[in-house]
């Protein structure tokens, strides 16, 4: 009895192990393979994520800082009507009044000190007889002109108003492609327009501004810009002024999908010039250069295709005095970089003369920096004065005629045109080389003398003259 009692005792015993030790096994295969589970599910963690960075980008602030300080420009312009005198030559004298029709246009302005300053495109009022700002608020104020740069296509107003708002200047040098920008103006006369773009590029050439000594290094967005927008703010984000809208790219006439806008460093110096001198004083590095691409890079032998190649010096210019030779590559200056001619022409932009600029190039694949001291187109380091607003209407630059071509052409005087740029005489068909020897009858020889007789002018101008092919020529246009 005793033997099969312990019998079964062991037997329950080790019946009760096997069924233990076979649910713990169970209990483990199953834990196994619950986290198997979880591990095939998505998982995420679950710190709080930083915001994207898109996220921070706040128009609604932006607009809020530029759009008071952008405001409407209207212009009346005065034209003169066809009738017709009975010589083509004299039809603008006194044989009778010629009928005045009235020209609208409009744009826009920026506002740039809290006394009334205002900045705009050249190209919005240029030529105007009456300039209107309008602002925000709907307030009106007639603008003087302050002065005018053909060569950037700005201009400066004055309206006399204090404790204005204004949009505070930016830094266009340290915009980013890719940046977002927004557009402040009046398109198609819609008042406090605001949208908003990109970047698109930097230092862009688009070949607008016929001007002799023209700078063109454009901001290209793709914020929308019209007809009306031009002089208008472009901001960053901060609502700081970062560029002028100037232009579009356009089939049409309309927004197509790019525009171009003045960069504010340049605007800036140019501003300043004006208002302290009455003239932009423009510095010259004195070299010819060309965009530096495959093309050139394959023909020279060189292993960059970006920078500025020089392509020639001027005798006695300052890169020449500095050390600079023809085909060197600049590639910086004051240690920004230069990929191409606009940037180049954009950087010296925002010097005057008699600044010290250090100018990098590559030479012989190596790397070379000078001192280079800046002049005017004069070829010194002097400021040069506001030319007189009738010699500015007629959008020329002049010379004196040397004594060998007076005797050769038989002639006793004259001013020769070296450079015909948007203006009066433009208009009127004259071209480069014209030598003007008589204005309104009565002779001239110097520029001084175009100043004599047209700054109080008003009316018909007849301007007699002849080319150096021996052609002789009449021109007549009003002032």
């Amino acid at each position: 009895m005793k033997n099969i009692t312990s019998l079964a005792v062991a037997a329950l015993v080790g019946s009760a192990v096997s069924i233990g030790t076979y649910r713990f096994l169970e209990k483990d295969r199953s834990t196994g393979q619950s986290v198997d589970m979880l591990a095939q599910l998505p998982v995420q963690r679950v710190n709080y994520p930083l915001a994207a960075p898109e996220s921070s980008i706040n128009f609604v602030e932006a607009a809020k800082a530029s759009i008071n300080g952008v405001v409407h420009v209207k212009t009346r312009t005065m034209h003169r009507g066809q009738n017709q005198y009975a010589h083509p030559f004299y039809r603008f004298f006194d044989q009778g009044q010629p009928q005045m029709q009235p020209q609208m246009g409009s744009g826009s302005g920026v506002i740039i000190s809290a006394d009334g300053y205002i900045m705009t495109n050249n190209h919005v009022i240029n030529n105007a007889d009456e300039v209107e700002v309008t602002l925000n608020d709907k307030r009106s104020y007639l603008a003087e002109v302050v002065g005018a740069d053909p060569n950037t296509d700005l201009a400066i107003l004055k309206i006399k108003a204090e404790g204005l708002s204004y949009v505070p200047y930016g830094n266009s040098d340290q915009l980013e492609v890719g940046e977002w920008v927004l557009a402040v103006g009046n398109p198609f006369n819609l008042t406090s327009t605001v949208t908003a773009g990109i970047v698109s590029a930097k230092g862009r050439n688009i070949n607008i501004l016929n001007e002799e000594f023209a700078i063109e290094s454009f901001i290209q967005t793709d914020a929308a810009v019209n007809p009306g927008n031009s002089g208008g703010a472009l901001v960053n984000t901060k609502g700081e002024l970062v560029g002028i809208n100037t232009a579009i790219a356009s089939n049409t006439g309309a927004y197509t999908g790019y525009s171009f806008a003045v960069p504010v460093n340049v605007a800036r110096k140019v501003v300043n010039d004006l208002m302290e001198f009455g003239a932009v004083q423009r510095a010259f590095i004195g070299v010819s250069i060309r965009d530096l691409d495959g093309k050139l890079a394959t023909e020279k032998g060189l292993k960059m295709t970006e920078g500025a190649y020089v392509n020639g010096l001027t005798d006695g210019g300052a890169a020449s005095e500095a050390g600079l030779r023809e085909g060197d590559i600049i590639v910086a200056v004051d240690g920004h970089p230069v990929k191409n001619v606009p940037e180049l022409q954009e950087r010296i932009g925002t010097y005057r003369p008699g600044d010290v600029a250090q100018v990098t190039v590559v030479r012989n694949e190596e790397l070379k920096k000078y001192e280079v001291t800046l002049r005017n187109r004069h070829g010194d380091t002097g400021i040069i004065p506001k030319t007189s607003e009738a010699l500015v209407q007629l959008g020329a630059t002049f010379q004196p005629v040397s004594m060998d071509e007076l005797r050769k052409l038989g002639i006793r005087n004259g001013v020769k045109v070296i450079s015909v740029g948007k203006g009066k005489l433009m208009s009127a068909g004259v071209r480069d080389g014209f030598i003007i020897t008589r204005v309104d009858r009565k002779e001239v020889g110097t520029a001084d003398d175009l100043t004599n007789l047209l700054e109080r002018k008003t009316g018909g101008v007849l301007i007699e003259g002849i080319y150096p092919n021996g052609l002789t020529a009449y021109y007549g246009f009003g002032l």
